[in-house]
């Protein structure tokens, strides 16, 4: 059996009974993030290390801010944290303008531009297991207080919420809960997180893919010695300057405005994803696919030697950016249960070596994606020439597949490629045409 993990959005039907109490939470998740960034921005000034989520939680767990939420959800608190620390460790290596995460406030001006006062937003609460009782029967959920919130009887040390899904959906092994602020709807609604085990699907064959991640083409597709497919980042680039300016605009950088900006940048991007993720399996499902090659991000960020690659101003930025690592843990889930392996592959040397004939060159790849093998002859995309290596897997020294360099091979489908672009409305859609590919 396969273990998978599913997401409901419900909304809570009393909501006007506990919307006060799941106020006082969400602002109790504002606060600790805060105080827990300070602390780390003070060990991070002091030591040049960036606590984890472990000594967060030591360091803090008899702080009142702690006990604003159960246990289990300040811990949540402290993680989300740690790993946005983690993230602009990684970013500022080759972006010095890089952040580390912010505090959680809403600034108020009066009608001179001069801050009245301060509010902290509502943040997401998360509820694991030992906080949630759940009443399937009735649809409802009992979700433990924090300590500080505990005023009542002991009738009351729960927030009781009535919820309802969509048609066809059932609530069944509730493994965590989390409460969400819909700042254009100002209401909450409940995430419902489920565990589901469905049979293991059988693969459907034994073919392999390779998929070479980037900028221009976020995803450049090989199957097999057929066909290869491209599928640009157009969508995540407009979208990249687009918010940023609009979010600029704003008076208040964690004002409402800004908030629902940014919340909506974020569903986006991860409708891009999913979307992407979920083409790219059916189309393996369709080719027979057993095992899907993807690079290993360390090969697109960091060089032979270790250190960072230098893509120029705004390739750093959007290479830092984009989640790669994300879209591939999304890939792997979707693919999983089509009974489809996703496996890592080095990337090292793939963007620089002939599919074809396997000479290895730095000037083999020129200008508007272009790659022209000076040995072979063959021209052909170069994002797709670095996926059919990944697909080979031509740093695996024992790889079979990578026999077959040097072999005959037509390029007219590396050098025409299927292209897929994201419409928002209707996902990715062919179109006739190549785009131009750089790293």
């Amino acid at each position: 059996m396969l273990e998978v993990h599913r997401t409901h959005r419900a909304k809570i039907l009393n909501h006007s009974q506990v919307a006060e109490m799941l106020d006082q939470h969400g602002w109790s998740a504002s606060k600790l993030w805060n105080v827990a960034n300070y602390h780390s921005r003070k060990v991070w000034e002091d030591t040049g290390e960036i606590p984890g989520h472990g000594d967060l939680k030591d360091e803090l767990k008899g702080h009142t801010k702690y006990k604003g939420l159960h246990s289990q959800s300040s811990q949540r608190v402290l993680e989300e944290l740690a790993e946005a620390f983690n993230s602009w460790y990684g970013k500022r290596k080759s972006d010095d303008r890089a952040n580390p995460p912010g505090y959680r406030k809403k600034n108020y001006y009066d009608d001179e531009g001069r801050r009245v006062h301060e509010e902290h937003p509502r943040s997401t609460v998360t509820w694991k297991q030992n906080g949630i009782k759940h009443d399937t029967k009735n649809n409802r959920v009992r979700l433990s207080k924090g300590g500080n919130h505990k005023e009542h009887p002991k009738a009351w040390e729960y927030i009781l919420v009535e919820y309802e899904t969509r048609p066809g959906v059932e609530v069944e092994n509730l493994q965590q809960v989390r409460a969400v602020y819909d700042m254009a709807k100002t209401r909450w609604e409940l995430h419902l997180v489920c565990k589901d085990e469905i049979e293991t699907p059988n693969a459907p064959g034994n073919e392999t893919v390779g998929i070479d991640l980037g900028i221009s083409n976020f995803a450049a597709v090989a199957y097999s010695t057929e066909e290869a497919d491209l599928y640009p980042g157009n969508r995540l680039k407009q979208d990249g300057y687009y918010f940023p300016k609009e979010i600029a605009k704003c008076d208040d950088s964690g004002g409402d405005k800004a908030t629902r900006l940014h919340h909506k940048w974020s569903e986006r991007r991860t409708h891009f994803f999913h979307s992407l993720a979920k083409h790219i399996v059916q189309r393996c499902v369709e080719k027979d696919v057993g095992r899907i090659n993807v690079g290993d991000l360390e090969g697109v960020r960091k060089d032979e030697d270790g250190e960072s690659k230098n893509w120029g101003k705004h390739g750093n930025l959007d290479l830092h950016g984009w989640a790669f690592d994300r879209f591939t843990n999304i890939l792997s889930y979707k693919a999983k249960v089509e009974g489809i392996e996703v496996i890592e592959v080095s990337e090292r040397n793939t963007s620089k070596t002939c599919c074809v004939c396997g000479r290895e060159g730095d000037s083999q790849r020129v200008e508007r994606g272009l790659y022209v093998c000076e040995s072979c002859d063959a021209a052909f995309n170069a994002d797709v020439n670095g996926a059919e290596n990944i697909r080979l897997d031509l740093n695996q020294s024992n790889s079979e597949s990578s026999a077959s360099l040097g072999e005959d091979r037509s390029t007219g489908w590396l050098a025409q490629p299927g292209v897929y672009l994201h419409d928002l409305s209707s996902g990715f859609q062919p179109q006739e045409q190549v785009v131009d590919c750089k790293p």
